[in-house]
């Protein structure tokens, strides 16, 4: 099916979205950007909205029901990651069984008509778009933090001097696996000498 490559995309997202969620700890969910305005999402509110937004989406937009609560009953960080990862999963094998004709009819887009494609389209970019947010904030938090594409500072700093891509987790399996025990991410070997900006303070 040559819309294949969408729904590829859309497992790998949400792999990277639970591979984000693990990098913060219980106590960072109250944290906002700046702590005297509520106009910037708390790392808890990230995980309510992705959750919910997602919900919607897939079923007023594409009209597929994983008939599941969006929001786990108890809306810890390990329990956010359990609720998305079911969730997100079962919309994968869903997308799997529409065919080639399904992708290309249009739907509800708010007040306007578009393809499904381009609803897809517009939820991968809306998902990594709040992500972002989120990686931003796990560097204001000081935390550590795995390759979500690429190499990082914290996996050996630029991908033209080579630093490798380091996944906290190679599978949606080892991920919920690990964080139930408590954590086993990959190690991280960190920058070193080598810069992590193309712009290094001071050269």
């Amino acid at each position: 099916m040559k819309y294949d490559f969408l729904v590829d995309t859309y497992e790998t997202e949400c792999i990277k979205v639970v591979s984000v969620w693990s990098e913060f700890k219980d106590e960072d969910l109250p944290v906002r950007p700046h702590p005297a305005d509520p106009r910037g999402r708390s790392v808890h509110e990230q995980m309510v909205h992705q959750c919910v937004s997602e919900d919607l989406w897939f079923r007023n937009m594409l009209g597929i029901d994983v008939a599941a609560p969006p929001l786990p009953h108890e809306e810890t960080r390990l329990s956010f990651i359990r609720r998305y990862a079911e969730d997100s999963g079962k919309r994968v094998t869903a997308l799997r069984e529409q065919r080639e004709t399904w992708w290309e009819e249009e739907t509800n887009f708010f007040d306007v008509r578009r393809a499904r494609t381009w609803v897809m389209t517009r939820r991968l970019t809306h998902t990594s778009h709040h992500r972002g947010q989120l990686m931003a904030m796990l560097r204001m938090l000081a935390h550590d933090l795995h390759s979500n594409y690429g190499p990082t500072a914290d996996t050996g700093g630029l991908m033209q001097n080579h630093a490798p891509t380091i996944y906290a987790y190679s599978t949606m399996d080892a991920l919920l696996e690990g964080e139930a025990a408590g954590g086993a991410k990959s190690r991280l070997p960190g920058a070193g000498a080598r810069p992590v900006s193309e712009r290094p303070t001071g050269v």
